[in-house]
């Protein structure tokens, strides 16, 4: 584990020499932390930088309970790949990890030369939306992560994923800070509309979903790579909400083949 003086703690792998290889800035989602991005940092930091930060309240990173926008959450990133000069790279994001990466693209604009967004959507919160995310906050605070981890998780993963993965996805769950996973739902509950930044988008996207993915179904995916100038949509069965655990090897697949197009 290596730790940032100023903020974060992250995981930095792979090849810093050869530079016609853009480097792969991964975004975990909640309530995650950077090792549910293993299977691609051990694919793709063989030949290619990989950066993986943990997010404030989650992971190794510090605890900032309160409220944390996802402008918060991007602009930590920037300080981050600042202090690693890390210029230009690929960003990809799953779930609330796709919104983040879609503030940070708004934030750093032409840094970011490829998008990934997996398993999110860009849709701005509703008022419903805002309610719930608040109130389930309210209930993290007051009963912990156990509860929340074990109602979820044949959401998060398919009910038939590997034993394994689905303990990983458990573990990274309940070892999540409440007061982190909180403030960070507090502040999804603010979430603008990101469609004008991905109509507008001058670099190509990857979106990327599982097929029975229930928190953002196909349909949210379809209507991102139909606003997107350049993307390509992929479709990943037998996966659920995480089928870069679930499906890796197709995952990276997709993920390995983008790449591949931006640097060809």
């Amino acid at each position: 584990m290596t730790a940032n003086p100023a903020y974060l703690s992250y995981d930095d792998k792979g090849d810093t020499s050869d530079l016609s290889r853009l480097p792969l800035v991964l975004v975990h989602g909640h309530p995650f932390d950077r090792t549910m991005w293993a299977p691609q940092i051990e694919a793709f930091a063989t030949g290619r930088r990989v950066v993986a930060p943990d997010l404030r309240g989650y992971g190794a990173s510090p605890v900032v309970p309160g409220v944390t926008p996802l402008s918060r959450f991007a602009a930590d990133i920037e300080e981050l790949l600042d202090e690693l000069a890390v210029d230009t790279f690929v960003l990809a994001g799953l779930s609330m990890g796709g919104q983040i990466a879609m503030e940070c693209r708004a934030r750093l604009g032409d840094r970011v030369r490829g998008l990934v967004l997996a398993d999110t959507f860009a849709a701005p919160e509703t008022e419903r939306g805002r309610r719930d995310r608040n109130a389930m906050a309210d209930r993290l605070l007051r009963e912990g992560m156990r509860g929340y981890a074990d109602e979820v998780l044949d959401r998060m993963v398919a009910p038939y994923a590997d034993p394994a993965v689905r303990a990983h996805v458990h573990r990274m769950m309940t070892a999540t800070s409440p007061e982190g996973a909180a403030a960070a739902l507090r502040g999804r509950a603010e979430r603008p509309d990101y469609r004008p930044l991905l109509a507008s988008l001058p670099v190509p996207a990857l979106v990327v979903v599982g097929a029975d993915d229930a928190y953002t179904p196909v349909s949210d995916a379809e209507s991102m790579h139909t606003a997107l100038p350049d993307s390509t949509l992929h479709v990943i069965e037998g996966a659920a909400h995480m089928p870069n655990l679930e499906r890796p090897e197709e995952f990276n697949r997709a993920l390995g083949d983008f790449l591949a197009r931006l640097e060809g």
